[in-house]
């Protein structure tokens, strides 16, 4: 049985019901819905709490599992439901938005930096993305004040879905070599900024984003090492 993600129909939604379908061999949990997002695509696991009638147990991190499944991994010591428990899922938001802003921020990265993406990674106070270049930006500070001129606009994030066919006509598409699109269902979820004339980035993605561009707040582009020979790490700081 696979798990309903219910962090792909709402980012935003913090608390809700479901029932434990499973055990994994070394203790974690399935539920039959998460809301606790799984680590990939260089977004870590989410955390929080699962609670029922005589227990609870913290959610240390979501993993992926088998067969469309997601495991929340118990944190050390703590007791798991048994099968068929009916709980109460409580997500800890702030660690999660923090993954929202740098996540959606990164997005707009590849915009104001638009050359091939190597890698990336997300945090709550930073993320980063690799760019397939042999030389580092030369004006960071430019790029800081475009790429916060885009966040200011407000522009809304929006979400759409092509089929795999339909990607693979359009690979220009795939900004981030290192990451492959979420396939596996027939169809793939675009992430959209902007819209209409004001659109100014699309591109498959499986992680969660904020509704709107101006959520991600100020930022600052901090160090660029050099990771090869041609291998550039752009790191995104969240200045708040």
């Amino acid at each position: 049985m696979t798990t309903e993600m219910l962090f792909r129909d709402d980012a935003y939604l913090r608390s809700a019901p479901g029932t434990v379908t499973g055990h994994t061999s070394d203790g974690g949990v399935i539920l039959n819905r998460s809301l606790f997002y799984p680590t990939g695509g260089g977004q870590p696991g989410d955390g929080g709490r699962l609670l029922w009638d005589d227990g609870e147990m913290t959610v240390a991190t979501a993993i992926k599992g088998d067969e469309g499944t997601i495991v929340l991994v118990p944190a050390e010591g703590d007791a798991a439901p048994s099968a068929g428990t009916w709980i109460t899922q409580e997500l800890d938001w702030d660690r999660r938005y923090r993954h929202m802003r740098v996540h959606t921020a990164l997005h707009l990265l590849s915009v104001v930096i638009p050359l091939e993406v190597t890698g990336g990674s997300i945090g709550t106070e930073k993320g980063r993305l690799d760019f397939n270049i042999p030389e580092a930006p030369q004006d960071k500070e430019a790029l800081q004040t475009q790429l916060q001129e885009l966040i200011d606009r407000d522009l809304p994030v929006t979400e759409d879905w092509i089929t795999d066919e339909e990607l693979d006509a359009n690979p220009g598409l795939v900004k981030t070599m290192s990451v492959s699109p979420p396939r596996g269902s027939g169809r793939v979820r675009l992430v959209r900024i902007g819209e209409g004339e004001t659109q100014i980035d699309l591109q498959p993605c499986g992680g969660t984003h904020v509704a709107r561009t101006a959520e991600i707040g100020r930022i600052r582009l901090g160090k660029v090492e050099k990771k090869g020979r041609q291998n550039r790490r752009v790191y995104l700081h969240l200045d708040d």
